[in-house]
Formats: C-alpha cells, structure tokens, sequence
C-alpha cells in the first residue's frame, strides 16, 4: 500500500512538472509570437521634412513609433514626432512652426503581395495654446489640428523582384479646407502621388563599408492645393514638392535589433512659398529598430 502510494506520488510530481514545462513552453512561444508581431521604432532625425515640408525648422527631432500585427494582413501603429522646442512661432512674426509635435494613429491592410491601403490620422496639437486652433482630438473642422489621408501604396519589389513603388494620397477628412467668394469652407481632397526606385549599386560591393547600402530615389508632387494644406508649394497648380535622394546603410546590433544610419537629400521644385526655408534640405538619420 505504502508502495503504491509512492508510485503514485511520483506520477503525480511528474504530471504536474510535465504540465508546469509545458506552459512555459507554451509561454515562450507565446512571448515569441508577440515578438514576431510586435515592432519598434525610434529615428533620431537633423530635422523634420515631410513631402518636401519642413515642420518645426532646423531643429533636431526625435520620431518613435509602434506597430502590432493584429492579422496577417492587418497592422496598426502609432508615430510621432518632436523638437522640444515650446515656442510655436519664429518671434519675428513669420507664420512658420519652430515648436512642432504630431501624433499620428494608421492601419496597414495588405490587399495583396504589391497592393497596400493606409489610413493614417495626422493630429499636431501647437504646443503652447494659440487663439484660432483647436487641439481637441476627434475634431474635423477648419480650425482644427487634424486630418485624415486616405493611400494606395504600391511596391513591387517583393513578389515581382522590381525596384519600383508608387503612392497615392488624398486627405478625405480634418482641416483640408478651401474658401469660396463668400468665404465659406469646401473640403478639397488634396491629393499628393509619388513614384519611387530603389537602386542595387553596391549589392554585390568588395568593400564591407559599401556592402548593405540602398540608395532610393523618389519624385513627389501636390496635384490640387488650393485648400494650401502644403505650405511649401504652389497653391494655384500642381507642384513637385519632393524630388528626393536617400542613402541608407544597415548595421545589426544582435538581439533582433537593427540600426538603419541615414543621408536624405530634398529638393522642392515649387515656384512659391519655399523663401523661408530654402528649396534645399540634407537630413541626415539614425533609427533603432526591433
């Protein structure tokens, strides 16, 4: 009796110990598969340009982002930016951001192995209140800090081995408004396209500090600004705001995590609007990424 109530015992300790690795088991991959959806993002930027705008001037800016796969084919994320500078405007009246901050939320759904819509909610509070704007969330209107760009991405790179991408970007909502005769609001659906190339120079380089750069390349023009959403751009007809030149090299740190170290050349071709800043800008980057 004693015996078996050993034998017993001895089962029992092994069921529970096989049970008790199985779940750590079973938590390790768990931890692996949020690891698998679960990236991060942190750019140490020289300055802030987006499609050939300079936001929050010559100033440094840091920009981290998250994004979780919540299908295969469906991602969210969460990007922002900033400068740390609490002054919205330059003190000599010039209506141009020296403190800039953006939060931006958007969804990734993978329509197929070339094809990809974006939604993306761009939300830049002023970072010191200012009579005229409003920086509620979830507010739309003419004052407000916010606006929703609708994208088709195309990138054909993947599935059909060709270095080539393209964007299309129209705002559908948010502070996108152009004025009639009589002064009242009409949304204008601004809509930007971009092409892009991506060039293999230095894929098969001797040199290891040529080896793992990709060069791109990219031409971006505002085909209806009337509501002047791109302050650095023609309002009156279209305009090539973002013919662009990048360099990037890849170095991994180990432990998943990957250091891209950038040199971004822009040029907006406007015909207006681009005294304040120039029409040239070098932006040079370094990102961690896991």
């Amino acid at each position: 009796m004693k015996t078996n109530s050993k034998i017993g015992l001895v089962l029992m300790l092994g069921l529970f110990s096989l049970l008790g690795f199985s779940q750590e088991t079973q938590q390790q991959n768990d931890s692996l598969e949020i690891d698998k959806k679960l990236s991060l993002n942190v750019d140490i930027v020289s300055r802030y340009l987006w499609r050939g705008q300079c936001w929050g001037g010559n100033y440094p800016a840091i920009q981290p982002s998250i994004e979780y796969a919540v299908l295969p084919k469906l991602t969210l994320g969460i990007w922002a930016t900033t400068n740390f500078k609490n002054q919205y405007f330059y003190p000599d009246g010039e209506t141009y951001y020296k403190g800039y901050q953006e939060i931006d939320f958007y969804a990734n759904y993978q329509i197929n192995d070339f094809l990809q819509f974006q939604l993306w909610n761009y939300y830049w509070p002023s970072v010191s209140k200012v009579e005229g704007v409003s920086n509620k969330y979830f507010e739309f209107g003419p004052n407000s800090s916010q606006t929703v760009d609708a994208m088709l991405c195309f990138d054909f790179s993947e599935g059909y081995q060709f270095p080539f991408n393209a964007t299309i970007s129209t705002l559908i909502a948010g502070n996108d408004y152009r004025y009639d005769k009589n002064d009242n609001p009409k949304h204008n659906y601004t809509t930007y396209l971009e092409l892009g190339y991506t060039f293999g120079f230095f894929e098969n380089s001797s040199h290891k500090i040529l080896q793992n750069i990709a060069l791109e390349t990219f031409a971006g023009a505002v085909i209806n600004n009337q509501a002047e959403y791109y302050t650095f751009a023609d309002y009156d007809k279209p305009s090539l705001v973002n013919l662009e030149l990048k360099a990037t090299k890849e170095f991994s740190l180990g432990e998943g995590i990957v250091m891209p170290v950038f040199l971004d050349y822009i040029h907006n071709a406007a015909t207006k609007n681009t005294n304040f800043f120039g029409k040239d800008f070098l932006v040079a980057g370094i990102s961690f990424s896991y």
